[in-house]
């Protein structure tokens, strides 16, 4: 061999070591995980949607403590409708959605779940609670 092929050969091989070596990046998600939290965040949104209307006739029936869950619901029903779209057409911004997702459902859950025994609320704290878990995971592949 000549010497020129054996460098040549040597930088191939190293560079072939090197990047098998390396750490892999994370693939991006697939269809499949985009429509899953797609898929969580738009039933979150139905659910947060049907807690605001619940909450806001609780409030004009003079239970004033329930304004703060209908502004909390319909401000996490607007997030959820947003990351839903993003996530549904695969958007580069899906993270950064699903990020105000997450904090949203976070928010609301909590206050959701001063109220068990409301059907709606009830309701509302657990599509938050499934919707937020799947925005993490969506986060997380990315």
């Amino acid at each position: 061999m000549n010497m020129q092929f054996r460098r040549a050969l040597l930088v191939m091989v190293g560079a072939m070591f090197a990047v098998s070596a390396a750490p892999s990046a994370k693939a991006a998600p697939d269809a499949a995980m985009f429509a899953k939290c797609a898929k969580a965040c738009s039933a979150c949104m139905t659910a947060c949607k049907t807690c605001t209307t619940h909450c806001e006739g609780m409030v004009k029936a003079g239970m004033k403590q329930h304004a703060k869950s209908a502004a909390i619901s319909a401000d996490c029903r607007d997030l959820c409708d947003v990351a839903a779209k993003l996530c549904a057409r695969k958007g580069p911004m899906s993270a950064a959605a699903c990020k105000a997702c997450i904090e949203a459902c976070n928010a609301c859950e909590k206050e959701c779940a001063k109220y068990p025994k409301m059907k709606p609320m009830a309701d509302c704290a657990k599509a938050c609670v499934a919707c937020s878990k799947a925005c993490k995971e969506m986060i997380a592949a990315m």
